[in-house]
């Protein structure tokens, strides 16, 4: 019998993405928050909603008592873990069954077989599934741990037991990583999951992150959901994903699926999983693939395998947790276009990718990009999954909603998923994740390129976000390429993210969008009423200065020059737009605009490009403008980003060097370790361990 209502024991996005689809099958809703989220999307969205506690999740989200409470309370029979705050708790599960409300996930004994990384790999080797050499034993201090990486041979991989989301793991190439990082790990380990053990494991050069998704039902069928690339990630968590991978041939796939529905047997699994592979991107055979471990629960990047499938994971948990079995079979699955999403997080890249905090001052997700698009993503809990699947009485069908396009037709869809809305805030206490930016098109190249139209589109302001980095990825050749693996980021941006490149083509088409919004802007104010004296008209001839370069640029009723070279411009742009969609030589271009004291700031293609724009006879004044020199606080260290003190390693009068780790920072569940930025000697401490940090306030001072 199906169920009446479902509690989602989570939060965010995944907490909307649950309820459009228990609406969607007539189903009622219940929320649960903290105090951080008493007026977030999910609690609106629900039909009812219960608090749990304050903002920090520890008090809130993680206590299992308080999520049974509110089911009991709201009659709620069953409860959907989502992303899994509670999904690879066992006991949870077995709390579930024991209180008669049905948990909406694997089994209790799936969980506890699947949560501990150094026994998973153990079963996964017994079932036949292929491991990464290392060692899976209890590691007891860092002298130990040393002799095994050491053993082991380097590189390899820390990792704790039952961590998660790129959490608890640490690389090291060398014995001075194991002793700087082991600690740190097994102090991830505790504060995330609860376990400070810590495994070592061989890591694989060149590797590729590439996952399978798996499907069962209660009544012994498991199919796998072809593959998911994931190999784009920044400190172990990932970044891109996209279905499916670029690298995996058929017969790999196969091979692939066959080892992880073998694992999923094993343990007696149903509902959704996922298992992770590492694979060497080095072996053109595709024979050298690893099991990781498997995700007992739904993953952040199931819309994917959605977009390619058909199919609504959340559906068919639903029905496998309600005693259905699987409607189709492996032949059944299909692989259908192209689908990628990017994470859009709050943090900034153009500083190291700090964490960042805030209200969300706008936010305005695309909803249509580029032509010819067949579905369109609404913000704060949108609807794109009604618009892709096709439900029949029983189950979803796998084929997908939107047919192929003809001959020519430029067909792609834009999905987002996200739990936020303007005006809202990005707590301290949470993943930094916004949303969720998904694209679906024929071809991987189509799919790309709906991305970076679909980036180029999205307004956020208050918080830093990664918008601008997103974007050069998709544009960046080798991922455009495929040849992806896990160090990718690393190796392609050494020394930080300072904006994608921009051609000077690209520059010159920039400035003549730059002067024709201020035209605009000019002839505006001509018109406003009780002017002294007749009416000026709005200067043609601007000069334009962007990327270093000034441009000459003409604007006229009936075209635009640029350096004396007439430009192929078509755009509509009203003083106060904050987006301009233009075509450049019949090629679409999509702008955000913000007005600057001097011009514009213009942002797209992956980078911000700051315009000044001046009337042409003004413009050589501006030389004997006197640039103002920033202070040097180069001998502060200061809080990159709001969070707490976990530690302090020097005292006032240590002498410090460049490089020198310093402190350290805790901020949106991740450690930072902060370094000296040049040698010298401490002056003075302003802060003390277990402070709370503002960003930007000044830890300790050297001279």
């Amino acid at each position: 019998m199906m169920f009446k209502k479902i509690l989602v024991a989570n939060r965010g996005e995944i907490a909307c993405r649950v309820f459009r689809t228990a609406k969607r099958m007539g189903i009622k809703t219940v929320a649960v928050y903290s105090d951080a989220d008493a007026r977030s999307p999910h609690v609106l969205m629900a039909d009812e909603a219960v608090r749990l506690g304050p903002a920090p999740a520890a008090d809130s989200y993680l206590k299992a008592e308080l999520i049974l409470l509110a089911a009991k309370e709201t009659g709620a029979d069953a409860i959907h873990p989502g992303y899994g705050f509670l999904s690879e708790r066992e006991s949870f599960a077995r709390a579930c069954a024991d209180a008669g409300i049905a948990f909406i996930g694997p089994p209790p004994e799936a969980i506890a077989a699947m949560g501990d990384k150094i026994e998973s790999k153990k079963l996964a080797k017994q079932a036949g599934v292929n491991v990464v050499p290392g060692y899976l034993g209890e590691i007891a201090d860092t002298d130990e741990a040393v002799r095994i990486a050491s053993d082991i041979g380097f590189p390899v991989m820390m990792k704790a037991s039952a961590g998660g989301g790129g959490k608890g793991m640490r690389l090291a190439w060398n014995e001075g990583d194991v002793r700087e990082g082991f600690e740190a790990t097994k102090r991830e380990g505790l504060a995330s999951f609860g376990d400070d053990r810590v495994f070592i494991e061989k890591f694989i050069e060149s590797p590729r992150h590439i996952e399978i998704q798996l499907l069962g039902d209660r009544h012994g069928n498991i199919v796998y959901l072809n593959e998911r690339e994931c190999s784009i990630q920044r400190r172990h968590q990932k970044v891109v994903e996209e279905a499916p991978s670029p690298f995996v041939s058929p017969a790999m796939r196969r091979a692939m699926g066959e080892q992880a529905v073998a694992l999923a047997r094993a343990v007696g699994y149903y509902s959704a999983g996922t298992v992770e592979l590492i694979v060497s991107g080095a072996d053109p055979t595709g024979e050298s693939f690893y099991f990781l471990e498997m995700n007992t629960r739904l993953q952040v990047e199931h819309p994917v395998t959605e977009e390619i499938t058909g199919l609504d994971l959340v559906e068919q948990m639903i029905r496998v947790a309600a005693g259905e079995p699987l409607s189709f079979t492996q032949d059944d699955v299909r692989i259908d276009g192209w689908a990628i999403e990017n994470r859009v997080y709050a943090e900034d890249p153009y500083r190291g990718f700090l964490p960042s905090i805030g209200r969300l001052v706008r936010y305005a997700p695309p909803h249509s990009v580029g032509r010819g698009t067949a579905g369109e993503a609404g913000g704060g809990g949108g609807t794109p999954q009604a618009d892709r699947f096709r439900p029949s009485p029983s189950t979803t069908d796998l084929r997908s909603a939107v047919p192929l396009p003809a001959s020519g037709e430029d067909l792609s869809i834009v999905r987002i998923d996200d739990g936020v809305a303007e005006g809202g805030e990005v707590s301290m206490f949470y993943d930094p994740m916004i949303a969720k930016l998904v694209t679906w098109a024929p071809t991987r190249e189509a799919a790309i390129d709906a991305q970076i139209a679909a980036l180029d589109a999205f307004e956020i302001d208050g918080p830093g976000t990664n918008l601008d980095f997103l974007s050069a990825l998709m544009q960046h050749p080798r991922f455009r390429e495929g040849r992806l693996t896990t160090g990718f980021i690393a190796e392609e941006y050494p020394d930080g993210f300072h904006g994608a490149p921009a051609s000077p083509d690209l520059l010159r088409n920039l400035a003549g969008i730059a002067a024709f919004a201020a035209t605009a802007q000019a002839d505006r104010a001509r018109r406003i009423d009780g002017q002294l004296g007749r009416r000026l008209r709005p200067p043609a001839d601007w000069m334009v200065r962007i990327g270093g370069i000034d441009h000459a640029v003409s604007v006229s009723p009936d075209a635009i020059a640029i350096d004396g070279t007439p430009l192929d411009l078509s755009a509509e742009y009203t003083p106060g737009d904050r987006v301009v969609e233009a075509e450049v030589g019949g090629a679409p271009l999509i702008v955000r605009l913000a007005p600057t004291r001097t011009g514009f700031r213009l942002t797209t293609r992956g980078a911000a490009h700051v315009a000044r724009v001046l009337p042409a006879h003004i413009a050589p004044y501006a030389q004997h403008l006197v640039e103002k020199v920033p202070p040097d606080l180069s001998r502060f260290l200061i809080a990159p980003m709001p969070g707490l003190l976990v530690r302090l390693d020097v005292a006032p009068g240590d002498r410090v060097e460049l490089g020198q780790p310093l402190a350290v920072v805790e901020a949106m569940k991740m450690e930072n370790i902060l370094r000296a930025g040049k040698a010298g000697t401490v002056k003075a401490v302003e802060a003390r361990t277990g402070d709370s940090l503002a960003v930007d306030q000044v830890i300790l001072e050297l001279e």
